[in-house]
């Protein structure tokens, strides 16, 4: 996909030239962290909600870092699974984990360890969100993903037998992975998309879920790729986002948006 290709590409020397490589492929070398509480990822967490820092393991022998984000008053046993997008961390998602969290749902989020710049290893990348979930112990499971994070969530929930149904944020495929996880998914399906530009393949996620069984797309008019990060910052802002003028509300409306269709998810 060449679009897809010239954004990686320009992505990946944007990374470069920031030196932003030890923000995004940040792993830790403390297996005993896997349960140890931390503080909030930044301020303002909801009474009633505790942020637990920990790690799981890779089939490939990596640590994965999470952040699980866990109200009192959320169902036992039920697990939204955030992924993030390419070359990008969970920090980018903090603001979705505190939405969802805020309304009583139990929320993680991942960093991948497997993800190179020239490879994103995105199959990989499913089974280790899965990895997460048994780590934490969910018996019920929604998987969600930002853009190529999106792909990862279809291909857990592909693989797993526990999921409920799958999230998609401005959906991004790779050489069909994701239109061959969707033709064998039985589960519901929820895609949020914005306009087509560069940085989403030019919406190529649309015809992706078009192969799938349960599908239900909805588009946020005029919405960026990056208004899917909750927060974004300034690379992604210099390379996705021409104009930032009502990117906020744009931003608030998504993440709406997003609690209501996991709540949906949730409930089937």
């Amino acid at each position: 996909m060449p679009c897809q290709s010239k954004f990686t590409a320009v992505w990946v020397a944007c990374l470069v030239l920031a030196g932003c490589f030890g923000g995004v492929m940040q792993t830790t070398s403390d297996p005993a962290s896997a349960s140890r509480p931390s503080r909030p990822l930044a301020a303002g967490v909801a009474p009633g909600v505790r942020i637990d820092r920990g790690q799981a393991r890779s089939a490939t022998g990596c640590a994965l870092d999470y952040a699980w984000y866990r109200p009192a008053s959320a169902r036992p046993g039920e697990l939204v699974v955030l992924a993030h997008g390419f070359l990008r961390n969970k920090a980018r998602l903090d603001g979705l984990a505190r939405a969802l969290a805020e309304s009583g749902i139990s929320v993680v989020t991942v960093d991948f360890c497997n993800t190179k710049p020239w490879r994103g290893n995105h199959a990989r990348n499913g089974f280790d969100l899965i990895a997460v979930a048994d780590r934490l112990g969910a018996q019920r499971r929604v998987y969600a993903g930002f853009s190529a994070g999106g792909l990862a969530a279809l291909v857990a929930a592909r693989n797993d037998a526990r999921t409920l149904g799958v999230l998609t944020l401005d959906l991004v495929d790779a050489q069909e992975l994701g239109r061959l996880m969707v033709q064998g998914l039985d589960r519901p399906i929820i895609g949020l998309f914005g306009e087509p530009a560069s940085c989403n393949a030019d919406n190529n996620g649309l015809a992706t879920l078009a192969a799938a069984q349960q599908v239900s797309i909805e588009r946020i008019a005029g919405a960026s790729h990056c208004d899917f990060e909750a927060p974004t910052d300034w690379l992604c802002r210099a390379l996705c986002e021409p104009d930032p003028q009502g990117a906020e509300q744009r931003r608030a409306e998504i993440l709406a948006r997003s609690v209501a269709a996991v709540n949906t998810l949730l409930i089937e």
